[in-house]
């Protein structure tokens, strides 16, 4: 499976990520966001337009995840909280996120978007003994279009 995600030119030779909170994790869990397409790697980061910096180089990392048996984790939504996807419910979403990352059980987990419900994005796991399973498969420049900064 092939995941996309866009980063200034500087990080995309290594999948490393910086342990900050996010949707679906908390401080000091270390990993990396990934979308299936690039139209919604492209989306995700308009979403957080303070981490787009004119001037800087991008690049669009493509992602080679394995096609292996419980490799890939699905989130289940019903779990979560009906509005979910909503900022102010975000810790939800990091509680189960942060389980998954704890227990291992899998490399990657697949969440959906909280822009767009029906698309989805990948949380991978850099500490679980399998990470070094994923590989970059090659690389792209990426231009932002100036209507969407």
């Amino acid at each position: 499976m092939k995941l996309f995600r866009i980063t200034r030119e500087k990080y995309a030779e290594k999948l490393e990520a910086s342990g900050r909170t996010n949707r679906w994790n908390m401080e000091k869990q270390y990993v990396i966001y990934a979308s299936s397409s690039r139209s919604l790697a492209t989306l995700e980061l308009v979403a957080h337009r303070n981490a787009i910096m004119e001037g800087i180089k991008y690049k669009m990392v493509i992602i080679n995840i394995p096609d292996k048996n419980n490799f890939i984790h699905t989130v289940d939504t019903r779990k979560l909280v009906i509005d979910w996807h909503l900022l102010e419910n975000r810790y939800t979403t990091q509680k189960y996120g942060s389980d998954w990352y704890s227990k291992r059980s899998s490399t990657v987990l697949k969440v959906p978007s909280a822009i767009i419900k029906q698309e989805f994005n990948f949380v991978l796991n850099t500490q679980h003994p399998d990470f070094s399973e994923i590989t970059i498969e090659g690389f792209e420049d990426f231009n932002w279009d100036k209507r969407l900064l």
